[in-house]
């Protein structure tokens, strides 16, 4: 995997990314002087104003180099609704001294160790909106306690962090290499299609493996791209032209924090369907059971819905977080699902696994990993989903305890399925985020399903 480079420039979307709204082109120094000038306040202490610069451009650079937008299609890299990313105007006046920090450090960011991915270091301020990042008057307090800028990171993104120093400045080119791929076709940009569609494997099984990932366009690579191409519905030509390269660069990010839902009892095309038809009171079926999961994991994020359990039901209770949904997101406030709400849901859902930060630091900091936890992983987290559990079974005698070993094996897993059907979920013995929200917050005992 090629490592970041700092883009010149950088095209940011004035509005939500479905919003009619200008595109502006800057200079990338120039937008994280923006930001920083609509995010801090430049009389903060130097360390806390670092480490917000640092959290800064590490969201901006996993945009552009994840082509987290240009993938699905947009002409832009980022947007400046906070919603979605962080805060830019064009108009907006700088500081001198944030400016000359930026100068300082503009190409240095944020990795997760072992990783090249600039980290997406999610902040808020820490008053009015809470998140499982960086506070930004939070880390006002940790600067006056003497913390350096590196400190204040691993304090809020983990030990396991590392910054990049002086990046490379270079030209931001798009991914795709300019030319259909296809059978016989060799190099570094078959390699990348391989392990990433090796990677998506994992989450769509019906996709065949790529048995070796050598820079060779073979009959399994086709079979592959296929595969791929019939699922999300592209031509099936076995090529991989530039739609199918950025489908493939857009759900290959999706998976690496976006995994199937199959341990609450849906399907992947059941949970990543379009929208089935307007949804409201009284309704039944999939639709309402895929908006309820939804809302359910949203829920455990966002203070401002309350708590909602899964059932296949349109209820009061879904109603009351619809309507909750609606006014937080600026939508008609009928506590219908029609299109609108249902795509903001899912839009909404998606954004919120993208930017968890993988790894959690105290039990008040608990966050689904990011992936399915199945038999055979092992970890801090699966030791941390084996003390919960039991806990659980301290009080529930029908839940066997496990041992806390790291290890997930076949009692864990057992373990596992027996909740699953308590709870009414399909017992796959998988963990994805329902599952284990459910497992941590009545683990720690309070409930939020």
């Amino acid at each position: 995997m090629p490592y970041p480079v700092i883009p010149e420039y950088i095209t940011v979307h004035l509005g939500a990314p479905d919003a009619p709204a200008e595109n502006v082109t800057v200079t990338f120094p120039r937008y994280i002087k923006g930001v920083a000038a609509s995010e801090i306040y430049p009389t903060w202490n130097e360390s806390a104003i670092r480490a917000n610069v640092l959290a800064q451009i590490s969201v901006a650079l996993n945009r552009v180099y994840t082509e987290f937008y240009r993938s699905r299609g947009y002409d832009f890299d980022i947007t400046n609704n906070t919603q979605y990313d962080q805060a830019f105007s064009p108009d907006k006046e700088t500081f001198e001294n944030i400016n000359a920090i930026v100068d300082d450090i503009f190409n240095n960011y944020i990795v997760r160790r072992g990783n090249v991915e600039p980290l997406y270091a999610q902040f808020c301020d820490g008053v009015r909106t809470q998140c499982r990042g960086l506070s930004q008057w939070g880390s006002q307090e940790l600067a006056a306690q003497g913390k350096t800028p590196y400190e204040i990171l691993q304090y809020y993104y983990g030990q396991d962090i590392d910054l990049v120093y002086n990046a490379p400045v270079g030209d931001s080119t798009p991914s795709y290499p300019g030319r259909p791929l296809t059978v016989g076709s060799v190099g570094e940009d078959i390699r990348t299609i391989q392990r990433e569609l090796n990677r998506i494997r994992k989450n769509y099984p019906a996709i065949p493996a790529i048995a070796e990932t050598d820079g060779v366009f073979g009959a399994d690579t086709a079979a592959a791209v296929r595969a791929f191409q019939r699922i999300f519905n592209l031509t099936q030509d076995g090529i991989v032209g530039k739609g199918t390269w950025y489908r493939i660069k857009s759900i290959y990010n999706g998976v690496k924090s976006l995994s199937e839902v199959t341990s609450e009892g849906l399907t992947i095309s059941e949970a990543q369907r379009q929208f089935p038809k307007v949804l409201r009171l009284g309704d039944t079926g999939i639709g309402v059971q895929t908006i309820r999961f939804y809302l359910a994991f949203l829920g455990f994020f966002l203070p401002e819905l309350p708590p909602i359990r899964i059932s296949d039901v349109f209820d009061d209770e879904l109603r009351d977080a619809v309507l909750a949904f609606q006014s937080t997101y600026g939508l008609t406030v009928d506590g219908v699902v029609g299109r609108n709400t249902w795509n903001a849901i899912q839009n909404v859902y998606e954004q919120t696994l993208y930017q968890l930060p993988p790894e959690y630091q105290t039990f008040a900091r608990q966050i689904y990993p990011g992936h399915f936890l199945v038999e055979g992983d092992t970890g801090a987290e699966v030791t941390l989903l084996q003390t919960q559990l039991n806990r659980l079974a301290q009080r529930d005698s029908a839940l066997p305890p496990v041992t806390a070993d790291g290890i997930f094996g076949a009692a864990t897993a057992a373990a596992v399925r027996t909740l699953q059907s308590r709870l009414g979920y399909s017992p796959t013995g998988a963990v994805g985020p329902v599952l284990w929200s459910y497992i941590i917050t009545q683990g720690q005992g309070y409930g939020v399903f």
